[in-house]
């Protein structure tokens, strides 16, 4: 219990003070979005579910997220790929709006799921300013109440088993799950690493449950490193959250990158010619 506590201690200092000070991650107006489905169903899928730092999807044309841009470097006539990330959700609230459910529901054996939540997903369960996102820390089965606006309590999940729902149910289809940690902040990589807490936890579900592991956070990390601030500024279109096209082309590259860095490389044998040139991630 007094872990649990620190953790969320930590959590608090952390993630509470970046929503107050840049909330500039919205709420996407899913009516507004059209679902991305497979071209050919005769091949095998690749979903990309996540948050705008995936897709963005909310009309600035500004900002770009990498699944976005990750298409061109997949081969079209080995594998569909599909977006199905939207804006502004937390792994908590992309299972409790159902869209989880109709990811799930399309799946069959041989597909992929990339999943990749951080960005709205801390905080503190129950503070208005997080819009009802905040997961509860950990990777338990404990739950941490949250009243919402009509009145009725959610009784809110921890990180970690939201992630493992979604890794379970993908497997039960035979489907292949890639967990990544998130994209890093424009300014938190240059001296210690983000997300860590997040990406801990994803690691831990992923390796109890048989899913694969990316530290997307460090595989960015260390890409952004060999470039430096001064060029890596010009990737982002607000205040450290959000890419443009330009950087949104450099961190689908570094997916990749990460991907051809997996254990047995699953995913090979799809990538188009240009894809074929990234060398995988070694850290």
């Amino acid at each position: 219990m007094k872990k649990y506590i620190s953790t969320l201690a930590v959590m608090l200092c952390c993630s509470a003070g970046f929503v107050q000070a840049d909330d500039d991650r919205p709420i996407v107006d899913a009516s507004r979005l059209k679902d991305e489905k497979s071209e050919n169903s005769a091949l095998p899928t690749l979903y990309l579910v996540g948050d705008s730092t995936v897709r963005i999807g909310g009309g600035n044309k500004a900002m770009v997220g990498w699944g976005e841009r990750i298409a061109p470097l997949f081969d079209a006539e080995k594998i569909n790929v599909v977006n199905r990330a939207i804006g502004g959700r937390s792994a908590r609230t992309y299972f409790t709006e159902g869209r989880w459910q109709t990811v799930a529901d399309a799946l069959k054996p041989g597909d992929f799921v990339i999943i990749q939540f951080g960005h709205n997903d801390g905080g503190r369960v129950g503070d208005p300013s997080n819009k009802h996102r905040a997961d509860a820390p950990g990777t338990g089965d404990e739950t941490l109440p949250d009243k919402m606006e009509d009145g009725t309590i959610e009784q809110v999940h921890t990180y970690g088993w939201y992630l493992k729902q979604f890794v379970t149910s993908a497997k039960a289809k035979g489907a292949t799950v890639v967990i990544c940690s998130p994209i890093p902040h424009k300014n938190r990589w240059e001296n210690g690493r983000d997300f860590a807490d997040h990406a801990g936890w994803a690691k831990e579900v992923a390796d109890k449950n048989g899913a694969l592991f990316m530290d997307l956070t460090m595989v960015i990390t260390d890409a952004y490193r060999k470039l430096g601030m001064e060029k890596v500024e010009t990737y982002f279109a607000d205040k450290g959250t959000h890419t443009n096209e330009e950087g949104a082309v450099f961190n689908a590259k570094c997916v990749v990158s990460g991907l051809q860095g997996l254990r047995g490389n699953p995913f090979k044998r799809f990538l188009s010619k240009e894809g074929r040139t990234i060398k995988a991630y070694r850290n």
